[in-house]
């Protein structure tokens, strides 16, 4: 995509790439009876490792439940995309994460692309998991 100068797929790309761990960071923490609480615990490190485009916090989640947690977050990431191209954000780095931030076209409305995924991404996550009834 840099090659070919098309920095707003970049940053499409790029932005999806967070919203997997932030999605699982959100659900664990506003959604806790779905979780057991290792899992709410371990959550609270995806804030982190979402905002450094670290998206491998997302694999355990997956591995052990794939059938909510890569959908939910296959979502998020889209809608993180699709509102970023929508908004004509760009980036110039082949990284995602807070540290290119200050290189993204559009940087106000990058951020409102990655809540927005998130935050649906942890909706639809949370409505796909069952409650659980042996958690405190």
């Amino acid at each position: 995509a840099l090659a070919s100068g098309s920095f707003d797929v970049m940053a499409a790309v790029m932005v999806g790439g967070m919203v997997p761990p932030l999605a699982i960071a959100l659900s664990t923490t506003f959604f806790p009876k779905k979780w057991t609480p290792s899992e709410r615990r371990d959550g609270i490190v995806n804030y982190v490792m979402g905002l450094c485009f670290i998206s491998e916090g997302a694999i355990p989640y997956a591995a052990a439940d794939p059938l909510r947690v890569l959908p939910s977050c296959i979502v998020g990431s889209a809608v993180s995309g699709a509102l970023s191209m929508l908004f004509g954000c760009t980036l110039r780095a082949p990284h995602g994460g807070i540290f290119v931030f200050p290189v993204v076209g559009n940087p106000l409305m990058y951020v409102v692309a990655l809540a927005a995924g998130s935050i649906v991404g942890a909706v639809i996550l949370s409505l796909l998991k069952k409650t659980r009834t042996d958690v405190v």
